[in-house]
C-alpha cells in the first residue's frame, strides 16, 4: 500500500509546480495555488482514498488533446505534422506527482532496474545517455577493438506500449502488487479523450 500523503507534501509538489490551466479543471489552477493551504488538505484526503482504494478517480481519465503543428514551415493540412498536446485537470497532474514521488524511488532501488536507463530519472538525460556511449566507444577504440552499433528510433513509442504487458513486468520484475496494482491497472485503463480546434 501506499504510504498516507501529509498535506504539506501536497503543499511542496503545489509550490512547484507551473501554473497552468486546462479547460479541464473544475477549479481554477490560480484559485488552487494562491489557498494551497486549504487546498493541500482536500487534495491529501482525496489521493489516500484514491490510493487506499486502488483506484484512480474516473473524472481524472478524461484528456482534451490540442493538435499544435511541429514546425511553422510544415503543411498545415498533413494531419502527420501534428503533435498531439493533451490539457489534464491540475488536481489529476497532483495525484500522478504523489504517485510518482513513492513509486520512482521503489523502481529506482529495486536490483531489477537498469542501470544504464536515462530516461525519466533524476540526474540522468540524453545527454549522460550520450556521454556514457561515447566513452563506451573511445574506451574500445583505445583498446583496438571496433565498434558496431545499432540505433533504433521508434516513433510515437508511448503509443505503442501494451499496457496489460507493462502490468505484467511491474508486477514480475518489479514485485508491484495490491493496491499499488490495482491503482496503476486503474489509471491505465478507460481513458477517454476530446480533441479542441479553436473554439471546436
Amino acid at each position: 500500500m501506499l504510504y498516507p500523503v501529509t498535506a504539506a507534501e501536497v503543499t511542496r509538489v503545489l509550490s512547484s509546480s507551473p501554473a497552468k490551466s486546462s479547460t479541464m479543471d473544475i477549479i481554477l489552477t490560480s484559485l488552487l495555488l494562491h489557498c494551497k493551504v486549504v487546498f493541500s488538505e482536500i487534495i491529501a484526503q482525496l489521493a489516500n482514498f484514491f490510493f487506499t482504494e486502488g483506484r484512480f478517480p474516473i473524472l481524472f481519465k478524461q484528456a482534451s488533446v490540442t493538435p499544435l503543428i511541429k514546425r511553422q514551415s510544415l503543411d498545415k493540412s498533413v494531419p502527420f505534422n501534428y503533435r498531439p498536446i493533451s490539457n489534464l485537470n491540475f488536481i489529476w497532474k497532483i495525484l500522478e506527482r504523489l504517485f510518482l514521488s513513492w513509486f520512482q524511488p521503489h523502481i529506482l532501488t529495486s536490483s531489477n532496474f537498469n542501470k544504464y536507463q536515462s530516461a525519466y530519472r533524476p540526474g540522468c538525460s540524453t545527454e549522460t545517455a550520450l556521454q556514457l556511449l561515447l566513452d563506451n566507444i573511445y574506451s574500445t577504440a583505445d583498446a583496438g577493438k571496433l565498434t558496431f552499433l545499432v540505433s533504433l528510433d521508434l516513433s510515437a513509442s508511448f503509443d505503442t506500449i501494451d499496457h496489460a504487458v507493462l502490468l505484467k513486468r511491474l508486477n514480475c520484475t518489479f514485485d508491484i502488487t495490491g493496491t499499488v496494482y490495482s491503482w496503476l491497472q486503474s489509471y491505465l485503463t478507460g481513458r477517454t479523450q476530446s480533441v479542441r480546434i479553436g473554439t471546436h
